[in-house]
């Protein structure tokens, strides 16, 4: 299955860039990396805890491919992707307790302001799968309709409709639930 393109997201880059949805202590972190100019090269390794169906992981190269890098004191924003090595499973796969999903190998300085962001990412949507095979399997074989776009932000219909479609929802009930289908 080819990627999402991260445009889809529609993500409000300038704010993740400027650490506005991360906690202050990864934003803190990366303040003190640039004002010491300090580069520590780092691995990540992220998972999950339970076994599942993996979500959002499109979304969390995303939020890496657009938003990683540096403010320079132009104002301008240096990006930093190409200078960072991402691996990540798929979207769908199936994953066991503490395997790892995503891999990130670069300076941190680049990303620390992101981790808030793309673990939110995969967290949510691989539970909205896990909460839709579960229905799917209650239903015993009959078709399962998505109604979440009344139960939640507007902004999260295209990934969670993405989602459930991934964990066996036969339709949705919104343009946008749809859109990454």
């Amino acid at each position: 299955m080819a990627r999402i393109d991260p445009e889809a997201y529609e993500l409000p880059v300038d704010r993740i860039r400027d650490g506005w949805y991360t906690d202050a202590y990864f934003n803190h972190a990366k303040s003190v990396l640039e004002g010491e100019d300090l580069h520590p090269r780092v691995l990540m390794q992220v998972f999950q805890r339970h076994e599942a169906m993996l979500g959002g992981i499109d979304e969390a190269i995303a939020i890496l491919r657009l938003c990683s890098g540096t403010r320079r004191p132009d104002g301008g924003w240096e990006p930093g992707w190409e200078r960072l090595n991402v691996a990540a499973l798929a979207e769908g796969d199936r994953i066991e307790p503490r395997e790892t999903v995503l891999t990130i190998d670069g300076d941190y300085s680049l990303f620390a302001h992101l981790e808030t962001g793309y673990l939110g990412a995969l967290a949510r949507r691989t539970l909205v799968m896990r909460n839709t095979e579960e229905v799917v399997a209650a239903a015993a074989g009959k078709p399962v309709l998505h109604f979440g776009a009344r139960h939640d932000h507007l902004l999260l219909q295209p990934g969670d409709g993405f989602a459930t479609h991934l964990g066996g929802a036969t339709a949705v009930t919104t343009d946008a639930q749809g859109s990454f289908w």
